[in-house]
């Protein structure tokens, strides 16, 4: 036990350091039994951005760092839930393998986080988030069990998709202990096709152009965030490459045709471009949201929200960022809202100023029908209220 520090003092009152599932699962029944609140914490960034007041107690797996099992052969590997993504891929790099998820800050996004959050960057286009590539799971939940869902092999029926409860629950069923995760092989080689506009519709067209190309990741950053990642004040198209040397040759002469004046970055320049977009902090700007639409209407999203944003052109996925707190933050929040609903999307806000964070409803909310069955599942799956309780969406 100790006191909390940096973003854990946002998230937790105090915090428990337990050394395996057991100890997990021991904390959970002392706390339904005494009905005191806990919540599970990796960094504890998106924890601290989205709890309006801390829960009574934090569990840090910072010690629950084990890499249970790796088969590469099967391309399967079993950890439990306090390793962190850049951890797991340094165990993995020896086999030329790794789990394509890329989350913000990878070194500091523990696989727990990233499930419970459903983190995920560019390469979202291409491998999908960690829900594609999670195949089994364990989390301590009710009464302190400790319940498995699917498997250790790809090709299992084993039970209830818990999988797919679980992710992007924010901590609010259980404490996710440890994840079976199919892994894939490293790209031989990694470029990127950059292209420069005066204006967001052509950049927009130009990503249009491009969406059939097999890429990794398609990224169109507006002027502010084009300039935090070292380019000029235009609007910037960035066109992840993968593959074989002859495969990237290939897709940028594609890429050249379709987005004319699209020019080539390799090697370090581009591995320095692809950080910069998946590490790009918008905890440091004034207000930031995270919008979701039908892909074919992000461009209209973007232009009608009047902010700055990284949008990632293929997937219907953008951040959208103010680095200036407007007037009205209820209204500008509200406004977004609005433009996402009206496009089949939702909005979450992910970063606000912490006087106004009580008054903004964070997630956005369902229709009544799937709010309904939400509240279901929370309160078959904690009947006590006390996994990370009154943060999520409807205050769940």
């Amino acid at each position: 036990m100790r006191a909390p520090y940096a973003h854990e003092e946002r998230a937790a009152r105090i915090v428990a350091e337990p050394a395996d599932a057991r100890e997990v699962a021991e904390l959970v029944r002392a706390c339904e039994t005494d009905g005191i609140s806990l919540a599970a914490m990796g960094a504890a960034r998106t924890l601290g951005e989205i709890r309006k007041t801390p829960v009574a107690l934090g569990v840090s797996l910072n010690r629950m760092r084990r890499v249970i099992a790796y088969e590469p052969a099967d391309m399967t590997v079993t950890v439990e839930g306090g390793v962190s993504v850049d951890e797991l891929n340094r165990t993995m790099e020896p086999s030329g393998q790794r789990l394509p998820v890329d989350p913000q800050r990878p070194d500091l996004t523990c696989i727990g986080s990233l499930i419970a959050a459903s983190h995920a960057g560019p390469l979202r286009l291409s491998e999908g988030t960690s829900r594609d590539l999670l195949i089994g799971i364990r989390y301590a939940g009710r009464g302190g069990k400790i319940v498995h869902g699917g498997g250790r092999v790809v090709k299992n029926v084993a039970g209830y998709d818990l999988m797919k409860v679980l992710g992007s629950s924010f901590g609010t069923l259980g404490i996710i202990v440890e994840a079976t995760f199919k892994v894939r092989p490293v790209p031989e080689h990694y470029a990127m096709a950059l292209a420069r506009y005066d204006d967001a519709e052509r950049t927009f067209e130009a990503a249009r152009a491009l969406n059939d190309l097999p890429l990794a990741h398609l990224e169109v950053l507006s002027p502010a965030a084009a300039e935090s990642c070292g380019f000029d004040g235009k609007y910037v198209l960035l066109a992840g490459l993968s593959g074989s040397r002859s495969e990237v040759a290939s897709q940028y002469a594609a890429a050249a045709r379709m987005a004319p004046g699209a020019r080539l970055i390799e090697k370090e320049d581009a591995r320095a471009a692809y950080a910069c977009l998946r590490d790009f902090d918008f905890l440091s700007q004034s207000l930031a949201a995270r919008a979701a639409v039908a892909p074919a209407e992000l461009a209209s999203a973007m232009l009608a929200a009047d902010a700055e944003f990284v949008a990632h052109a293929g997937s219907g996925v953008a951040e959208l960022f103010l680095n200036r707190m407007p007037a009205d933050v209820r209204a500008t929040v509200a406004r977004w809202r609005e433009i996402a609903r009206g496009r089949r999307g939702h909005l979450r806000v992910i970063h606000c100023d912490p006087e106004v964070r009580p008054s903004i409803e964070l997630f956005d909310l369902p229709n009544s029908g799937a709010m309904g069955l939400m509240r279901r599942l929370k309160t078959a799956f904690d009947p006590a209220g006390i996994f990370n309780p009154g943060c999520f969406v409807g205050e769940i």
